[in-house]
């Protein structure tokens, strides 16, 4: 493609880097993660912890095995959240989707599971979660991993 028509708008610029007023500030996203821990995350070490292994102190003494269950069961329920509709109830309270910047379509789940898989590791280290306050474009190492971006509606 020539220059003249790159520049009458032939070529055009990808989706994110158009799209970054649109992406949901840390504050939202921070507030939508504390309305997802207690709708979702709540329930299930509610099970966990005394359906499960019947107390607090059981938990505590089997904290591995405590851990994977409720880590898979809010991974799969986040991962079809955002499947189906990109949103989980804390994302849906502050008007935020989950998209992928090029497409602007849901992520694949296969997207969605390396978003929640990074986003576990991402949490072990502080500047993995602190990321979007240094970045121009406010996207965590979990979206830049699983190429998706919360937007904001």
């Amino acid at each position: 493609m020539r220059w003249r028509e790159a520049k009458k708008g032939g070529l055009k610029a990808p989706i994110a880097k158009r799209q970054t007023d649109r992406i949901a500030p840390f504050s939202k996203r921070a507030k939508a993660f504390i309305v997802d821990s207690f709708m979702l995350l709540m329930p299930i070490l509610y099970v966990v912890f005394y359906l499960v292994f019947g107390s607090r102190e059981g938990f505590a003494q089997h904290w591995g095995l405590g851990w994977l269950l409720v880590l898979v069961p809010y991974g799969l329920v986040t991962t079809l959240f955002f499947s189906k509709t990109a949103q989980t109830p804390g994302f849906k309270a502050y008007d935020i989707e989950l998209k992928d910047p090029q497409t602007l379509r849901t992520p694949s789940l296969a997207m969605l599971l390396i978003r929640y898989l990074t986003a576990l590791l991402t949490c072990i280290t502080l500047i993995g979660l602190l990321l979007p306050l240094l970045r121009k474009d406010r996207r965590t190492l979990y979206d830049l991993l699983s190429r998706s971006v919360p937007l904001c509606k």
